[in-house]
């Protein structure tokens, strides 16, 4: 769907402004009908506008450039507008202010974390000293490991970022991809004990790719892959995935990738269309059959995002990349794992059921398992998601390995999950 031109751009007082910008004008000047505004932030290819906050003397003003935050003091004077850089920020955290007290003071509550660094709560005064209040307990040991950022290049020429976390020394090796793209949702670096202790620790390495559908890029990035442009998302996936086997990170056999949700969506193509770039896949509670997903719970209210299943044109394009409709006997894919839940009120458990019993029919290597609670996260406690987490990873490295399937049961069968029965599948 093409963007509106009206949607992008704004007028005030005969200049043009672009959707995403930050205008500023003095209130007085204003009512008395005056239209020039200052220029406080304007968005281009690689920078977006989060979000801003008053403190009694200044403006702070966050930013995402190349997926990293930027935090920014600007202070109104009588010759313009100063910035300088927010202190103690760390580069690959993602921090955001969480409350500043604009009647009374310029102090400024900052939280941050990484995917090395537990969240942390910061109290900071605008060109004064950052204490740090609170930080959350470290759960792996992160000496060794590294974060970088780097660029993959899409089908159509667009610069991807991702991030690669692990350790530098090690070429080649196990490697876990995860990706979203959808509903301007940024993937920001964050803390994962669960990765921490399942992945890093065990010699993985772990990367995050920014592909569009997101909120990296702001409201642009998201509309580039919404509806009939869907397929750039994807397309932006399978390049992080082949530049990992490029740069010598990882190989195809030992690159696993993991998804939920509209991520989930995201693996059920990446199975379907670019089997040979994977050694192993989960989805988690995924949405995976485009011809029928409005008609099941929350679906209806996707369709600006995918389209309308039910028109021909939307059909015709949803039709190309429908995981369930785009299963083919005799082409080989990698082993696969649904996680689902029986009772997820937001994806129906039914896109996992049959993408699962559908593949099994074409002799795949499908592995299921459906939780009888849990919601959209396919856990109701802790306990739950451990275990989920668990059987994900446990999953991944042993297909990874290339160690043989264990024989399992391919009827429904109890199995206890933190104190409550689940049910699941394996092939």
């Amino acid at each position: 769907m093409a963007a509106d031109p009206a949607a992008l751009t704004v007028g005030v007082g005969g200049v043009t402004h672009p959707a995403g910008a930050l205008l500023a004008t003095r209130f007085d000047a204003f009512l008395a009908g005056e239209r020039e505004m200052a220029v406080l932030f304007r968005p281009d290819d690689r920078t977006a506008l989060s979000y801003h906050f008053w403190t009694r003397n200044h403006l702070i003003l966050a930013t995402l450039a190349d997926v990293k935050s930027r935090l920014e003091v600007l202070t109104p004077g009588e010759t313009g507008w100063r910035r300088e850089p927010l202190a103690g920020v760390p580069e690959f955290d993602y921090s955001r202010i969480v409350d500043t007290d604009p009647d009374h003071s310029d102090a400024y509550l900052l939280a941050s974390e990484g995917f090395l660094q537990p969240a942390t709560l910061r109290l900071g005064q605008v060109g004064g000293a950052v204490e740090t209040l609170k930080r959350e307990p470290a759960f792996f040991d992160a000496d060794g490991l590294v974060v970088r950022q780097v660029f993959a290049t899409s089908a159509d020429g667009t610069r991807v970022p991702y991030f690669v976390v692990g350790d530098p020394e090690v070429a080649s090796g196990p490697t876990l991809l995860t990706g979203y793209g959808g509903y301007e949702i940024s993937q920001t670096p964050c803390y994962s004990g669960v990765i921490g202790r399942g992945w890093l620790a065990r010699g993985g390495t772990y990367v995050v790719a920014n592909i569009r559908g997101g909120g990296e890029y702001g409201p642009e990035w998201h509309r580039a892959a919404m509806r009939e442009n869907r397929p750039r998302a994807y397309e932006d996936f399978a390049a992080v995935a082949a530049e990992l086997v490029t740069r010598g990170i990882t190989t195809p056999a030992q690159l696993g990738i993991e998804g939920g949700s509209n991520g989930g969506l995201l693996m059920g193509v990446m199975l379907t269309r670019y089997p040979s770039l994977f050694g192993a896949i989960v989805a988690h509670v995924p949405v995976l059959d485009m011809r029928r997903y409005h008609r099941l719970l929350a679906g209806a209210s996707w369709m600006a995002e995918y389209g309308d299943p039910d028109r021909e044109a939307d059909w015709a394009y949803l039709r190309e990349y429908s995981p369930y409709h785009n299963i083919r006997s005799g082409q080989p894919y990698p082993p696969v794992l649904f996680i689902t839940s029986t009772r997820d009120d937001r994806v129906h458990p039914g896109h996992a059921r049959k993408m699962a019993a559908r593949l099994r029919e074409h002799g795949h290597d499908v592995s299921y398992y459906e939780n009888v609670e849990g919601g959209h996260g396919a856990a109701a406690n802790n306990e739950q998601r451990a275990f989920v987490w668990a059987l994900t990873l446990e999953f991944l490295r042993r297909k990874l390995a290339g160690q043989p399937h264990q024989a399992l049961p391919r009827q429904v069968s109890p199995v206890d999950v933190g104190g409550r029965t689940g049910r699941r599948i394996w092939r």
